[in-house]
């Protein structure tokens, strides 16, 4: 009897083992959810936390920048239209500009949006939107310098904000770059290269023309934006390599912006701040 007993009981575990595969295997779980049914996209967990995160540097007027203790500006307006779309709230990660690709590559971030360019090497390491605006690289120098065009930094000392195009060309470690700076200052922060230059510890600072034209603005008894820009570029939202939900719903967003006409909108009312 005993021995049946155990032959008996073996078998109904090797059911109940094989049951719970089938169970498993279907995707089942002991409420009855289907696994299958969990966010599998990214766009899916955004939809489920009910945020999507964006990193940006709010150091860059009017493209984002603080306003008491707002982060605000023309990035941060399209980054609400894409959580508009998605149906979230938005969470923004405020990190040195340098810091925005690991951002992205280390999962902190949904997106970049920052006034970043669109260029090749970013593009080894993430996926970029359509663009959205297209910017220069100005030069502002001390009123009265000797620089007058991009040509007459050749030979100087000047200040640019890491990791933006600005510090790619000066820095110039390709050697491809058509002018050659003495020596290239890189800051954090474009309102510390612009302190330098007033201070005269550099010849010219070179930055994006909007915020060239915000610095310049703000001290217009000293410093003056040269009509002559570096660099010519794109601008566009950057998404983690390979995430095509991420990118779609971005590309929809700036999609619907550009022909209702909202985007030049945005754009213009920062514009208009500027007196640009």
């Amino acid at each position: 009897m005993k021995k049946s007993s155990k032959l008996t009981a073996l078998f109904l575990a090797m059911a109940m083992t094989v049951s719970m595969a089938g169970c498993a295997q279907s995707g089942t779980t002991a409420s009855g959810a289907n696994s299958k049914g969990a966010a599998s996209t990214s766009v899916d967990k955004i939809k489920a936390n009910g945020f999507v995160t964006m990193s940006t540097n709010a150091e860059f007027e009017p493209f984002e920048y603080k306003d008491g203790e707002e982060i605000v500006g023309i990035d941060i307006d399209i980054s609400n239209k894409i959580a508009e779309k998605l149906g979230v709230k938005l969470k923004i990660n405020d990190v040195a500009f340098d810091s925005l690709t690991t951002e992205l590559k280390t999962g902190k971030t949904n997106f970049v949006a920052a006034g970043m360019t669109a260029d090749e090497d970013r593009k080894k390491n993430v996926d970029f939107s359509d663009t959205y605006f297209d910017a220069s690289q100005s030069i502002i120098t001390l009123k009265g310098s000797p620089i007058k065009t991009r040509a007459d930094l050749t030979g100087k000392k000047v200040g640019v904000q890491q990791g933006t195009t600005g510090d790619t060309y000066c820095t110039d470690e390709k050697g491809t770059s058509d002018v050659k700076v003495a020596s290239t200052e890189r800051y954090n922060k474009g309102v510390d290269a612009i302190a330098d230059l007033i201070n005269g510890k550099i010849d010219a600072v070179v930055i994006d023309d909007f915020p060239a034209k915000k610095f310049v603005e703000k001290n217009p008894d000293k410093l003056v934006k040269l009509d002559d820009a570096l660099t010519v570029e794109k601008y566009a939202i950057a998404v983690p390599k390979g995430d095509t939900e991420m990118l779609k719903a971005v590309n929809d967003v700036l999609s619907e912006l550009k022909s209702s006409g909202e985007l030049n909108k945005i754009i213009d009312k920062y514009k208009a701040a500027l007196g640009a």
